[in-house]
């Protein structure tokens, strides 16, 4: 028997001009654009920046930090035109990076900006970064080794408990933020994901990682980034045929968007309210 798919929430028109508002009353103090992969996530926050004036963009993406991870991140960089961004490459592909460390950029991009009378959005599809940011979780010794490891999530960041949060709000955090969910049908992202994977490997992304393997990152820290690293490495050992790659990557990604829109809706079961519009 098919299990029942949950029903997609539903859509609103975003007011730009209220919103635009709010800000600068003070209702609030970060605009966070999120919501799957494939769903429109950098358009649509760039759009919002363009009609709104002075703002600038930090993404939360757990692997657009990485210099030379460009095709197989999907950071289509030419998407943002004037807008400045922040928190993409800012690393060498192959260093260590952890939620932890994504919060500490996050707060100095995010008080740089607010210090130069700006306006941060805050854009990406790694749930664990979003809410560690928007949440206030806490990384001091308040909270229990071992709860600071189960929130330090995976390579892709979606492991923790979206409506778990740390003791205490790390000074300077956001306090107001408000959420903008994309919206597509599961359909059309599931369309979109197929053909953007195939506009990715027409493109180069093949070569993309094999230029990493051959300038020294290891093989084991790729499968660790997962997704498009993970299968495209396992080809080029040898593990997969291009057919089999394709194929498991593809329903990788469609799972992949899946555990982010779950992500989403377990922020919305803990108390976040998210305003769903169509992209």
């Amino acid at each position: 028997m098919r299990p029942e798919i949950a029903e997609l929430p539903k859509a609103e028109v975003i007011d730009v001009g209220a919103l635009a508002a709010a800000y600068a009353a003070g209702e609030v103090d970060l605009i966070c654009v999120l919501g799957p992969t494939a769903s429109g996530k950098t358009r649509y926050a760039v759009s919002l920046a363009r009609q709104i004036g002075d703002c600038e963009i930090i993404s939360a993406d757990s692997r657009q930090v990485y210099r030379g991870m460009d095709i197989g991140t999907g950071k289509d960089l030419a998407e943002y035109g004037e807008i400045p961004y922040h928190l993409i490459d800012i690393l060498p592909a192959g260093e260590k990076y952890n939620v932890y460390r994504f919060q500490q950029d996050f707060l100095a991009a995010y008080q740089d900006i607010r210090k130069r009378g700006r306006i941060p959005i805050l854009c990406g599809g790694t749930g664990l970064y979003i809410t560690a940011v928007t949440c206030a979780y806490d990384w001091t010794e308040s909270v229990p080794l071992s709860k600071r490891k189960e929130l330090a999530g995976g390579a892709n960041g979606t492991t923790a408990d979206p409506g778990a949060h740390g003791d205490l709000s790390p000074k300077g955090l956001p306090q107001r933020p408000f959420f903008i969910g994309t919206l597509v049908t599961r359909e059309e992202r599931n369309a979109r994901i197929d053909r953007r994977l195939d506009e990715r490997l027409a493109g180069g992304m093949v070569e993309e990682i094999r230029g990493l393997l051959e300038s020294g990152v290891p093989a084991a820290t790729l499968l660790s980034y997962g997704l498009e690293y993970r299968y495209v490495t396992l080809y080029l050992q040898g593990e997969l045929s291009y057919e089999e790659m394709r194929a498991r990557l593809a329903i990788a990604i469609h799972q992949f968007a899946k555990r982010q829109m779950t992500w989403c809706r377990g922020m919305e079961r803990g108390g976040i309210r998210i305003h769903w519009t169509n992209v």
